[in-house]
């Protein structure tokens, strides 16, 4: 049996809810009250609870979301330009993303209910990079020999310790052919 559609105030508010968190969370780190949030979304605690009964939900929804924006992303590029050029640019937001929701990533995974959606997102994320890095290959964009998971694991490398964003995009033009 599945759950009802939201009524549309509903689902107003949880949208609301969703943005607030996000830019408070992104703001004042995980950790920030969650009145604020509320009061950010323009709703009452009350509200807040009924659609996020923990902090843990509400981490939850936004991760999910800010993964869900950046496959859907990821799949827009793929349609709209050259596979060299949507491969980096997919990239670069990649790192934008790791870089912005470290301390929202490791939140989620403290919580051994989030383990099997941080999973998922892990295999949406993956999968989304791999068609793309397919198509520049293809393209003889890339070099032929790069594995998805190597380029991944390279990518939060330079989104965790590139000094600036000058060296990011240089340390990412290695993999070109």
């Amino acid at each position: 049996m599945g759950s009802r559609p939201r009524r549309a105030d509903a689902q107003r508010n949880y949208d609301r809810l969703l943005a607030a968190a996000a830019q408070v969370f992104a703001e004042r780190g995980t950790d920030a009250p969650l009145d604020d949030v509320a009061r950010r979304a323009g709703v009452g605690n009350a509200t807040m609870y009924r659609h996020f009964p923990t902090r843990t939900d509400l981490l939850v929804a936004v991760y999910a979301d800010e993964v869900a924006q950046l496959c859907a992303r990821g799949q827009t590029l793929s349609a709209a330009g050259s596979p060299a050029q949507a491969l980096h640019e997919w990239l670069r937001l990649f790192m934008d993303h790791i870089a912005s929701k470290r301390d929202l990533a490791l939140a989620v995974t403290g919580d051994s209910g989030a383990t099997a959606l941080v999973a998922q997102w892990h295999a949406s994320m993956l999968a989304t990079a791999s068609g793309l890095l397919d198509e520049a290959k293809r393209a003889g964009a890339v070099r032929a020999d790069l594995d998805v998971r190597d380029l991944l694991t390279l990518v939060r490398g330079i989104a965790l310790t590139a000094a600036d964003r000058t060296q990011a995009d240089r340390l990412l033009r290695l993999i070109d052919r």
